[in-house]
């Protein structure tokens, strides 16, 4: 990576456009299976209790999916329905052949975890990745779906033409749900990886010596122009709310002159996040097609 220019400003990484390139791209493939089997499975997801931001997410999605030609559905469930409930769901949508993919919508209600329930999906139909089958196959390099907003970070960085092979990458965050798939990700395409967190003993130290930041650890500004090397490229994953807007977990502000490249929030990798979701699907229904 090269140092940025003096008196220059990072380049934003447009996630809104990456976004519609993977949907064109999605939509193609779309139009090939309703033409080869005259259906497309539809992609079905299931919200549980009734979080206002999860509402939103899914009906974007929803929005995104009929958009490339993708038929959807949302599941509704009161936030009292239990595990047993909620993996009776999964097993049904498992097993219907009008259902190609499928998404539990995060954040899930108290007392219940991902854990409880992702084994009751196929999955060939879970699109998100929390399956454990696709989390063991994504940590052997293997293919399958990975978790979307990890996903979307990395393809940001290729379609963007950042070079990953060779470069050294920090991500913030061990979740198994962005930080962890993100930093196999990374592996994956040659990156040598450092995997932090807030806890991280001189953090700074750590992000300074990166080409490559990719952060996912739901902490607004934590990462501002005091830790980046110059020219560095930083991705941010977060997504918090504060004083009604939403903001990602870099301080743009002090960021933006001091990197070659940045994802801001909104419009960076969340949009990308919908797109590969959508890709998913279509890859879930041509194995689901294959099978059958």
């Amino acid at each position: 990576m090269s140092d940025a220019p003096s008196g220059t400003r990072a380049r934003i990484l447009d996630g809104i456009a990456i976004a519609r390139q993977v949907e064109q791209e999605v939509a193609t493939e779309v139009r090939r299976i309703r033409e080869d089997v005259g259906r497309v499975p539809g992609l079905r997801i299931l919200l549980v209790g009734d979080d206002p931001p999860s509402h939103v997410y899914a009906g974007r999605i929803l929005r995104h999916a009929e958009r490339v030609g993708v038929p959807g559905s949302l599941l509704e469930l009161p936030g009292h329905t239990d595990v047993a409930d909620i993996r009776r769901q999964l097993e049904a949508a498992s097993h219907d052949p009008e259902v190609g993919g499928v998404i539990v919508q995060m954040p899930l209600p108290d007392g219940i975890s991902r854990h409880d329930i992702a084994s009751a999906l196929d999955p060939v139909k879970d699109i998100d990745g929390i399956h454990p089958w696709n989390a063991g196959l994504l940590a052997q390099a293997r293919e399958s779906h990975r978790p979307s907003c990890a996903e979307a970070a990395v393809e940001i960085l290729v379609r963007s033409d950042i070079p990953i092979t060779g470069a050294r990458a920090v991500v913030i965050g061990r979740s198994d749900v962005v930080g962890k798939p993100a930093a196999l990700l990374l592996l994956r395409h040659g990156a040598t990886v450092t995997v932090c967190h807030r806890s991280t003993r001189d953090l700074a130290a750590e992000v300074r010596g990166a080409d490559i930041v990719v952060v996912a650890a739901g902490s607004p500004g934590l990462v501002h122009g005091g830790m980046v090397r110059p020219g560095a490229v930083v991705i941010d994953c977060g997504i918090n709310v504060v004083d009604g807007s939403v903001v990602g977990d870099v301080d743009r502000a002090s960021v933006e002159p001091i990197a070659n490249a940045m994802t801001v929030v909104p419009g960076g990798v969340g949009p990308v996040t919908n797109a590969v979701l959508l890709r998913h699907h279509v890859a879930a229904v041509q194995a689901l097609l294959a099978r059958s």
